[in-house]
């Protein structure tokens, strides 16, 4: 029997958290702010706290950061937040988090993540200021897109090479650039180096820099990328289209710490954290002979997939959203319909978020209107179709909001299914929704 403490504002939460956890065959104590819990944890130790991250006075994530110095070694702690937002999740993980877990919980997932953290030591890492100028969150509430900003957090607290599996247009230079500015280098640069747009020939020269006179046209020397991210971090963007007689000279990078410009015989150190991205299959690669094992190994340190935008549905519209206020700038930006919203969720999005962006950015622009419309879409949409694996019902247009709101979420989770294949776990990761819920959702739509 492990005992458990709770700090969290939330009376009727709190209280029906401490019943799960109580039925779970844990001790648990119970505290309605950050200081009570500190002082709850200085009587006697507890083996794992779940903390609230919107709470009068000190912050969860305050608490979080001041607990590793207030109560040394700190127990695993697990973020709790009704507010769903990518920065919450890194900045929780990045401080040291053993998990961050959206309000309702269900039993089975508090089971499952007090079973990891009781079997598992875990140590704070120390928290390190977001800089005023760090990149935009990412956005994404789903399940998925979750498990991305944790391992973003988990990333950045430590200085290992990163790599980012992605299919194109699924954000892995946003990834990179989030990465970096929840870092310790965030106030050094970000170099990012696209190795499918330049020639092979001139890659080389592009990352390790060369002296004047190494080749025709070398009319000066020029430090290369590795030496322009000294202290801060070089992005490799589609790396597995890389000559492999540049992998082999990254190798030596990641072995030595220094490079050799072209046409000079002395080694230049250079501190660099590394993160490479692509959208290949690097095993694959591997067994092609393409792409050299041992720098796969070097590189796979933490990998980071982002999943594709088909697999994380509940983003699409908060995506889309998103992406009309970035376009509208400090005008108004336009709504969606529901009928334009459920069209977008039932495209196949072969050019993931950036194909979605894309079609917001037109949308703001030449549509005369405040609300977008379907049929907006398909006159917006590149090649003036859009992809579609399902038919909105007649009657749909003729409903209120409440009604065509609960008739798109009743098609969003029979899409789900149908899927899935009637596989429930596998519908609600499409969702990006907890099982309870789902199953929750069949019962009020009689769909299973």
């Amino acid at each position: 029997m492990a005992r458990i403490l709770i700090i969290d504002d939330d009376t009727a939460f709190r209280t029906t958290l401490a019943e799960t956890i109580s039925g779970l065959g844990h001790e648990v104590v119970q505290s309605a702010g950050a200081e009570e819990g500190f002082r709850e944890l200085s009587r006697s130790r507890c083996d794992a706290v779940f903390i609230d991250h919107r709470m009068p006075g000190m912050s969860g994530l305050e608490a979080l950061a001041a607990l590793k110095d207030r109560i040394p070694p700190p127990p695993p702690v697990v973020m709790l937040t009704a507010y769903t937002s990518g920065t919450n999740t890194i900045d929780a993980m990045k401080l040291g988090a053993f998990d961050h877990l959206v309000k309702p919980i269900g039993r089975e997932a508090v089971r499952e993540v007090l079973d990891r953290a009781l079997r598992r030591e875990v140590a704070l890492t120390s928290a390190r200021e977001t800089p005023p100028d760090a990149e935009e969150e990412l956005v994404g509430i789903s399940s998925a897109m979750r498990k991305v900003h944790k391992r973003i957090g988990l990333a950045a607290a430590s200085d290992v090479p990163v790599l980012i599996l992605g299919e194109t247009g699924t954000g892995k230079e946003m990834v990179a650039r989030a990465l970096h500015a929840h870092s310790s280098r965030a106030r050094e640069p970000l170099i990012a180096v696209n190795c499918a747009a330049i020639p092979h020939e001139l890659l080389e020269s592009e990352l390790f820099g060369h002296v004047r006179g190494a080749f025709t046209g070398a009319a000066a020397d020029r430090p290369g990328c590795f030496r322009a991210a000294h202290r801060g971090v070089l992005l490799l963007d589609e790396i597995g289209d890389m000559a492999l007689s540049v992998q082999a000279k990254i190798l030596r990078v990641l072995q030595d710490g220094e490079v050799t410009p072209l046409g000079s015989n002395h080694a230049v150190k250079v501190d660099v954290r590394l993160i490479a991205a692509t959208h290949r299959d690097l095993p694959a690669a591997v067994a092609e002979g393409k792409f050299r094992e041992d720098l796969l190994y070097r590189l796979n340190v933490l990998p980071i997939r982002i999943p594709a935008l088909r697999e994380r549905l509940a983003d699409i519209i908060p995506l889309a959203e998103h992406f009309l206020r970035l376009a509208a700038k400090s005008s108004k930006p336009k709504g969606l319909s529901a009928e334009a919203a459920q069209r977008l969720l039932h495209h196949l999005w072969p050019g993931n978020v950036r194909e979605l962006k894309n079609l917001m950015d037109r949308c703001q622009t030449l549509v005369r209107y405040a609300v977008i419309g379907a049929s907006d879409l398909e006159a917006l949409w590149e090649g003036g179709s859009v992809q579609s694996t399902a038919t909105l019902p007649p009657e749909f247009l003729a409903m209120d909001l409440p009604s065509a709101t609960a008739e798109l979420e009743r098609l969003m989770v029979q899409q789900a299914m149908a899927h899935s294949g009637g596989n429930r776990a596998e519908a609600a990761r499409r969702l990006g929704i907890h099982r309870q819920l789902l199953y929750r959702k069949l019962k009020q739509f009689n769909l299973g």
